[in-house]
């Protein structure tokens, strides 16, 4: 799910960034049991899809724990005064291909960061479950 998103992240991202609202991302992954997602393989991943944002390492699974996240990816946006607003996914998908074109985390950071209210219609994020420790 991620790889089918990457680049559409990597967009979202920095449009966001021209209205002003940063982004992170964070990988909460076992990368003992799941080499793949270790730190260097991160790294890697990020100069290949041009991150123009920071990628952070959750190594205790802490915060993946206090925010209930389940899946990767699985999109969290805040306000201003960093109360939640926004829990879904960026697209609705089947079968890794995208339904329709509505990116539904970019018009909700903008509807949060304009009215300063989250979007009425949420739905939840889908990808590969966090690989837990």
């Amino acid at each position: 799910y991620v790889k089918a998103v990457t680049k559409d992240i990597v967009e979202d991202c920095k449009k966001l960034k021209d209205l002003g609202i940063n982004s992170v991302a964070i990988c909460a992954n076992d990368a003992e049991n799941y080499p793949e997602d270790s730190f260097e393989n991160m790294i890697l991943f990020a100069k290949k899809h041009q991150f123009s944002f920071p990628y952070l390492v959750d190594e205790t699974q802490e915060i993946a724990k206090t925010y209930d996240a389940v899946c990767t990816p699985d999109f969290f946006g805040f306000n201003k005064e960093k109360k939640l607003q926004y829990r879904g996914r960026i697209f609705e998908l089947k079968n890794l291909e995208i339904v329709n074109n509505k990116n539904e985390l970019l018009d909700a950071m903008k509807t949060i960061s304009k009215y300063k209210t989250a979007p009425e219609k949420q739905f939840p994020s889908i990808g590969c479950s966090i690989k837990w420790k």
